[in-house]
């Protein structure tokens, strides 16, 4: 094991299989010269040269095709958006086409690509560079979406991404760039897409949640457990789609309340459709009402100030729980 900072476990996973597999590039703005916008690719250039990490012009729509193209003819593009805001600006290349090749070509063709990158408020850097799409990219079938928490399931996860035959939407939250665990060393840690993970067991509430919010989700449950001996079960999606539906399942069985906390906005969110499929599958599992914490439903702020008060934080989602624990 080694203690990483989330970005260095993201560097530690694209060196890895950039040495596994000669045929996996890194593209983006800034990628190589100047080592990425939060400096994930620090160094790669000097070990792997500009034939395979290559910066690319300002134009995700252009970038990105490029990428989808390379990756249909055997080569495994890892794309990296400066931010995940601008893939709007690609939005026709990344659903109309990567999420669709492999069924428009009847399974002929795969388009094994990731594009990874920024994304979440909090940075102080406004409404245009502060957004959240997995609930938009993972309404298309035929891409996965993944949204790591910790340094070790960003390596483990991504390795398994760039190995994946589909398109893979990884998202990473900028806050989180600075946070350090410990990671395996193992070069051949994979953290299976899919598959959620319980942070923290419990049997009086289920937090269903995923990126930076399982940091609060997880103070929360600690504050929750001193101030009333509750007890509070934090399970991480990690991955958006596919939904590991089974995990969640089994804690709402053993719990039998959940709150759901994400840095969504509330319309049409990844909780709208989670609080779905638990009432689907486990209405009589439940003995009160399914709650949510997510952020104020507004544009991103730039006051600083105002921007940290519309996300989720550790007193909101201590407040929420104990509304639904006393439901």
């Amino acid at each position: 094991m080694s203690q990483l900072t989330y970005r260095e476990a993201v560097r530690a996973a694209l060196s890895e299989e950039l040495t596994r597999d000669e045929n996996v590039v890194l593209m983006g703005e800034e990628v190589a010269q100047f080592n990425g916008a939060y400096k994930v690719s620090e160094g790669l250039l000097e070990k792997f040269g500009d034939k395979r990490i290559v910066d690319t012009p300002i134009s995700e729509a252009g970038f990105i095709g490029a990428g989808i193209g390379a990756s249909m003819l055997g080569i495994r593009p890892v794309m990296e958006l400066m931010f995940w805001s601008f893939y709007s600006v690609a939005f026709d290349q990344i659903l109309n086409n990567a999420a669709n090749v492999r069924y428009m070509s009847g399974g002929l063709i795969n388009c094994p690509i990731v594009i990874r990158g920024p994304a979440n408020g909090g940075t102080n850097v406004g409404a245009t560079h502060s957004h959240t799409p997995e609930n938009v990219l993972a309404n298309h079938p035929g891409v996965k979406v993944v949204v790591p928490s910790t340094a070790a399931d960003a390596k483990g996860l991504l390795k398994s991404a760039i190995r994946d035959n589909d398109p893979v939407f990884f998202l990473e939250n900028t806050i989180l760039y600075g946070e350090k665990g410990e990671v395996p060393d193992d070069e051949d840690f994979l953290i299976p897409l899919g598959s959620a993970d319980v942070k923290r067991e419990g049997t009086d509430l289920t937090i269903v949640t995923y990126g930076r919010c399982v940091l609060h989700s997880l103070a929360a449950a600690e504050k929750i457990a001193a101030d009333t001996k509750a007890s509070v079960e934090v399970v991480d999606l990690r991955s958006i789609r596919p939904l590991d539906v089974d995990t969640v399942l089994a804690s709402v069985a053993k719990t039998h309340r959940v709150l759901i906390v994400e840095e969504q906005k509330p319309f049409a969110s990844v909780g709208s459709q989670l609080a779905f499929m638990i009432q689907e599958e486990a209405f009589d599992e439940l003995d009160a009402p399914i709650s949510r914490v997510t952020t104020i439903d507004a544009p991103a702020i730039y006051s600083m100030p105002v921007e940290v008060e519309q996300l989720p934080n550790v007193d909101r989602v201590v407040a929420a729980a104990l509304k639904v624990l006393k439901a």
